[in-house]
């Protein structure tokens, strides 16, 4: 079946950064779309990026400029390299391919003094 395995966040002060790492499987991983997600405290999900096969990136608004994803193919992977972390960024941070419903556990950013 459908998984995803995020890791890589933690408390990190304004103007740090973080690398998350998010494994996929159960599906064609270089084939898929995958997407970042994140959920800041008490709000709905909101999407961060998407990755496509061939490389094209695209990032919300908020991010860019600051944020950089990638992929690694051959090991079902994609990043999320977060720098100028604002507290703004705070919350739990997921990937996802385009078309699932899957979610995996997440993982927590904060961005705090």
């Amino acid at each position: 079946q459908v998984q995803f395995v995020e890791s890589g966040g933690g408390l990190v002060q304004p103007g740090g950064s973080l690398r998350l790492s998010c494994v996929g499987s159960g599906f064609p991983f270089s084939d898929d779309i995958m997407t970042w997600h994140r959920q800041p405290p008490g709000k709905a999900r909101e999407w961060v990026a998407t990755l496509w096969p061939g490389g094209a990136l695209m990032y919300t608004d908020s991010v860019r400029g600051r944020f950089t994803a990638s992929r690694d193919n051959a090991k079902n992977t994609v990043y999320l390299q977060m720098d100028s972390l604002k507290p703004e960024d705070t919350g739990v941070y997921y990937c996802q391919n385009v078309g699932s419903t899957t979610w995996g556990q997440g993982t927590q950013v904060t961005v705090s003094s």
